[in-house]
């Protein structure tokens, strides 16, 4: 079992020192990761290098350096990968002239899916009531969907998101994250890239950072997070005597400031373990009243933030 957490156990999608350029712009360089079943996503700022990877998992681009391997193969030179492999891209890669429901018949017919499929997933993703109008006239949310439900008909092993919640609204989002999540209980291959990141957090088993073409971390959440020993911990403390205890925080080893808020403080340390050692010592000795300890930081926004930063 691959203990780098890059790689994952029973790979799928295999990506081996795998460059990009086109001319003198690098696109991606050398990367090196794998995917598995269940959710991976993939995180990193505008301009990050996201898109074209997910194009080269998916045949759409060459690599200019390296190898890539979806369930073993080459995708540029084994076209039966593609049976198994769906891709929902970020851009509109739909017919707008045909309604919802041609579309997906369309992708069906393509798929070699069984009659009735394309009813089944323009019924999973929620669009039934509009299913006979033009995609023309669909929002940016309900052409999300029905790019989803075209990727479906095929029951795809692997499954390829770029920006998948893009315009769609909270309760569209929660059915799109259930049905990622029930494919990947069954054991399908999705690697979901998304700026919406409350989201990824919720849906994600493991998490890719790329920043300017390069794999930047992997892992889950907390262990990026704990990773990053470059910036501080922010973390949230409710108290009913903020400057005595500010005061009596930043004579701790590791706490680099302590700003007084009207719900309590906000603490920045470099040892988050040890200041919650020392706060109930120091609360005691100061007969502080503490209602609140909360990491503010412990998510994909912090990982974002410090990605975007270190650019």
């Amino acid at each position: 079992m691959t203990t780098d957490p890059s790689l994952a156990a029973d790979a799928t999608i295999e990506i081996t020192s795998v460059s990009k350029w086109f001319g003198q712009k690098v696109a991606v360089s050398d990367v090196t990761c794998s995917f598995g079943p269940g959710i991976t996503g993939l995180l990193g700022p505008n301009g990050a290098g996201k898109t074209t990877l997910l194009r080269l998992i998916t045949g759409l681009l060459t690599p200019s350096d390296g190898t890539i391997r979806v369930l073993g193969e080459d995708p540029r030179r084994a076209p039966a990968v593609y049976d198994a492999m769906a891709l929902v891209p970020e851009e509109d890669a739909v017919y707008t002239g045909l309604t919802g429901r041609r579309f997906v018949e369309y992708a069906a017919v393509l798929a070699n899916a069984p009659a009735g499929r394309a009813a089944e997933e323009i019924a999973r993703v929620g669009l039934e009531d509009a299913q006979d109008r033009p995609i023309a006239g669909y929002s940016k949310g309900m052409r999300q969907r029905v790019k989803v439900a075209a990727a479906l008909v095929g029951r795809p092993r692997v499954l390829v998101l770029d920006e998948p919640l893009n315009g769609t609204d909270p309760v569209q989002r929660a059915g799109l994250i259930a049905t990622f999540r029930e494919m990947a209980d069954r054991g399908h291959t999705l690697v979901v890239s998304s700026h919406v990141l409350a989201e990824v957090e919720r849906m994600a088993d493991r998490v890719l950072a790329i920043v300017d073409g390069k794999l930047a971390a992997a892992g889950d959440v907390a262990a990026i997070r704990a990773a990053m020993h470059d910036i501080p911990y922010r973390v949230k403390i409710g108290t009913d005597v903020s400057r005595r205890l500010a005061a009596g925080l930043m004579a701790l080893d590791g706490v680099i400031s302590a700003a007084v808020r009207d719900t309590g403080l906000l603490v920045e340390t470099n040892d988050l373990p040890g200041l919650g050692t020392a706060l109930p010592r120091l609360a005691r000795e100061l007969d502080a009243r503490v209602i609140q300890f909360e990491p503010e930081d412990e998510s994909l926004e912090s990982v974002f933030r410090y990605l975007v930063r270190r650019r």
